[in-house]
């Protein structure tokens, strides 16, 4: 398989994939940093994606996240397969009965414990109300109003723990015309604006590839969580956070929200090209796609000299500034891909390597994972689930003094801690056992 990389990684400019050797052995190499949150208790009530990813970044930083999830099934993405991780010979039989584990829910799931209670029972909510008296944080993404019908509301929860912070994860907020609906990515990408401006400019709206809503509103709730752990040091009292999917991608708009807010410029759909940036955009060369961003004057006049062979270019009063550029936006990207059309994507790369012209090739995933940075980075970990064996997972996204918070624990599967958790509050075998038997856990 071919890789295809961009200028900093000038020995790739052929697409020759390298084997990288990382060195742990230098005797300088920082040690890291303490996980931060190690000693947090955190009851996460989420599912899906949002909530998921907010209690994952806790998790990662050393908090305790109990999972709790409905008895029979689960969060939602746990049936989400194919694809599933293959289960291995020596699954837990205790778990026999569970389908395989799905690559969504292994996604978002790392480092957590997971417990099953049906705490629309009495006995149920009195586990979790246990749970909440030990809890720093709860985050949940029900419906507005609902967990509160159950005994679980921040009212009902602030009176058993004055402390805790209590994160509410919704579509679109506690207040308001929309508070009840319920919040999915794809219709708050269509309702906030983002899938008006995204697709061809000559082609209808179209979704973004993954479910980037969800998960700006998840860094959005674990960002404001860290906040209200500081605030609480403070004050000594918990916050009512209150995230949501249609708040989070309405400031996602970023220029395109200011653009119309200060000059009342309605957003449209560009494509890969830049509204205010020519060259910008994705060229398609005899054999492949390329991204090229000649962002200023100085990159441009490389660009056409180096690549284009058009040494006049620069000077043309048309393309001399990239204000012209963008009033001459059709009749340049034409030219542009009349010339790159006449080779390979190859060829492209290795005369831009080093240029100082910003370009890309575009990755599918699978070139994606093998490029040499990934490796480089060890932006891939390799842990041992109990029921699929040795899976990889993506790794945390961010260094502390070079080196990553470790996955400590692997996705758990359904249940998994179910009565670990029950014994550390107190509930004996002979009750765990009955709990069982009742379907309460």
């Amino acid at each position: 398989m071919r890789l295809f990389l961009s200028q900093r990684t000038r020995s790739y400019a052929l697409g020759r994939v390298r084997a990288i050797t990382v060195n742990h052995s230098r005797t300088s190499e920082p040690a890291g940093m303490p996980p931060p949150l190690q000693g947090i208790k955190v009851l996460d009530l989420t599912r899906v994606l949002a909530g998921p990813t907010s209690t994952m970044l806790l998790a990662d930083l050393g908090a305790d996240v109990i999972k709790v999830e409905e008895p029979s099934r689960g969060d939602d993405t746990r049936s989400w397969y194919p694809p599933a991780a293959p289960l291995s010979s020596d699954a837990p039989e205790e778990a026999s009965h569970l389908p395989p584990e799905s690559a969504y829910f292994l996604a978002v799931n790392r480092n957590k414990r997971s417990i099953t209670v049906n705490f629309k029972e009495p006995e149920g909510l009195a586990i979790v109300h246990k749970l909440v008296k030990e809890a720093d944080i709860l985050v949940e993404n029900f419906i507005s109003g609902k967990l509160a019908e159950l005994g679980l509301g921040w009212d009902d929860c602030q009176k058993l723990n004055p402390r805790l912070i209590y994160a509410s994860i919704t579509g679109y907020g506690q207040t308001g015309p929309f508070r009840k609906a319920a919040g999915y990515d794809v219709i708050v990408e269509a309702e906030a604006g983002l899938m008006h401006i995204t697709g061809e400019p000559d082609g209808p709206p179209c979704k973004v590839g993954v479910a980037v809503t969800d998960i700006a509103t998840g860094l959005y709730a674990h960002g404001a969580i860290m906040a209200a752990l500081l605030s609480r040091q403070r004050t000594g009292k918990g916050v009512w956070i209150d995230c949501n999917l249609f708040e989070s991608q309405l400031a996602g708009l970023a220029n395109i929200a200011s653009n119309y807010l200060i000059a009342g410029q309605e957003g449209s759909r560009h494509g890969t090209s830049h509204p205010s940036i020519v060259p910008y955009q994705v060229f398609p060369c005899k054999d492949g796609f390329i991204m090229i961003g000649a962002g200023n004057d100085k990159q441009f006049k490389l660009f056409a000299e180096k690549i284009l062979e058009r040494p006049d270019l620069p000077s043309d009063p048309k393309f001399s500034t990239n204000k012209a550029r963008v009033a001459n936006r059709q009749e340049l990207v034409s030219l542009i891909t009349e010339t790159l059309q006449k080779q390979g994507r190859d060829h492209w790369i290795e005369k831009l390597t080093g240029l100082g012209v910003p370009f890309g090739p575009i990755n599918n995933i699978a070139q994606t994972f093998a490029h040499p940075q990934v490796a480089a980075r060890e932006m891939v970990t390799e842990v041992e689930h109990p029921r699929a064996g040795k899976i990889k997972l993506v790794s945390p996204a961010v260094t502390y003094n070079g080196k990553r918070m470790p996955i400590t624990r692997p996705p758990p599967y359904l249940s998994q801690h179910t009565k670990e958790v029950l014994a550390e509050l107190g509930y004996s075998s002979e009750d765990i056992a009955e709990l069982r038997q009742k379907k309460i856990i």
